[in-house]
């Protein structure tokens, strides 16, 4: 079944909110438009950014227009959002050193199993976040140039079975352009496996 294109432009969003929308709304927003429910996110979301005092720059406030309204979120609702002025990201430190006590290098080796050569996953790596003292959080990239909604889905469950309540799952298309939240996140994060299309291309 073809993905709807306001599917993509809801999981672009998502990954445009990655580290500012919270881990615990993030996730279910993610879950519920993997498993075919983009109007329910349609409905909730804005009042969500809303009540968080989230704030969208123009490139991101018509960009959850043109995701959401179609899927009939309240267009009153929609431009309640505020508007931002100044980036609102909190700043995060990354590192590829895992916490002495995680379930990092489980979702490691069965992420590797799963998506190695896996069709459409160019490469999957993962960092631990942090925010001023606070624990350390997984963060798992991927690089994908298809199934980028069903595939964050996939991981999400496969780190919620291993007891990551609120998983950070960021699967980004090849051809989008990494926020700065995912750059920081990339550059300092560690390879857990290569996809297909990355061992096409060493093969060529």
């Amino acid at each position: 079944m073809a993905v709807r294109e306001t599917d993509l432009l809801c999981h672009e969003l998502l990954l445009r909110l990655a580290g500012r929308l919270p881990d615990r709304h993030l996730w279910r927003y993610r879950d519920w438009l993997a498993g075919g429910a983009a109007e329910v996110v349609a409905r909730l979301l804005p009042g969500t950014l809303v009540r968080e005092h989230i704030a969208l720059d123009d490139d991101e406030h018509r960009l959850l227009a043109d995701a959401l309204l179609p899927l009939g979120a309240d267009p009153a609702m929609v431009n309640a959002v505020l508007p931002a002025v100044v980036d609102t990201t909190p700043h995060y430190s990354f590192t590829t050193e895992s916490p002495a006590e995680n379930i990092g290098d489980s979702a490691v080796l069965v992420l590797g199993a799963t998506l190695r050569g896996r069709p459409g996953v160019r490469e999957v790596r993962n960092t631990w976040r942090r925010r001023d003292a606070g624990p350390a959080k997984l963060v798992v990239l991927v690089s994908a140039s298809s199934d980028q909604v069903e595939l964050t889905g996939e991981i999400q469950r496969v780190l919620r079975a291993l007891g990551d309540s609120a998983p950070c799952v960021e699967v980004v298309p090849k051809d989008l352009e990494p926020t700065p939240y995912h750059r920081m996140a990339i550059e300092e994060s560690a390879l857990v496996c290569a996809g297909a299309e990355e061992f096409a291309g060493r093969r060529g």
